[in-house]
């Protein structure tokens, strides 16, 4: 990709060409993006497309990464949408493979954990985003806070800081999350020994 990218940040990118800066998704969220997509007409969902730019980062070889939205990016792969609008925050094309995932793991925009919430290598972050593992715990986190147990927070990858919360503290029923699990979650959220999560808002005791 040539550095005309600089003066033209907003790329339009078929979502089967996204490179993914972490490893896990909750399937269960993107299960519920597909059928919101679904239940779209035409103008409303090129509504949703334009009001979710994808921030992006030029890597090596030109390809592209995304840094945040891999929930709506694989429902949108898995729906068969043919471009989604990629806003380019930084090129990092000239860098070697190792320098930039050091560097996008400085910066914040690389998470290479797995779905058991363990470090992994930068090498096995998958190359496409029809290649992320599910993790219910992620899953679990997202619906917690949708339920008031947090609050949004702008902390890069704070819902995977909850889900690793909830791993050691539940045990999901064959990675799914039942009204009875969700109760106790938004138990635990408001305890303190969630206090030290993003977007804690404090303990109901």
């Amino acid at each position: 990709m040539s550095t005309s990218h600089v003066r033209h940040p907003l790329l339009s990118v078929a979502p089967d060409k996204l490179r993914p800066t972490q490893m896990t998704v909750g399937k269960a969220e993107v299960a519920d993006k597909r059928n919101l997509w679904r239940s779209l007409g035409k103008k409303k969902r090129k509504e949703l497309i334009d009001a979710h730019w994808f921030p992006g980062v030029i890597g090596p070889k030109g390809k592209v990464y995304i840094v945040d939205h891999h929930h709506l990016g694989l429902a949108l792969l898995e729906e068969g949408v043919k471009s989604v609008p990629v806003m380019v925050q930084r090129d990092f094309s000239w860098l070697e493979q190792d320098v930039f995932w050091r560097t996008m793991e400085f910066n914040r925009w690389a998470h290479p954990y797995d779905e058991q919430g363990n470090r992994t290598g930068y090498d096995t972050i998958p190359v496409s985003l029809a290649k992320l593992a599910d993790d219910p715990y992620r899953t679990l986190a997202a619906r917690v806070r949708v339920s008031g147990g947090y609050s949004k927070d702008a902390t890069p990858y704070a819902e995977f800081l909850w889900a690793d919360f909830y791993r050691q503290q539940l045990k999901l029923q064959v990675g799914k999350v039942g009204a009875k699990t969700l109760q106790q979650a938004l138990l635990l959220a408001h305890s303190h020994q969630a206090g030290y999560l993003p977007g804690w808002t404090g303990s109901i005791e």
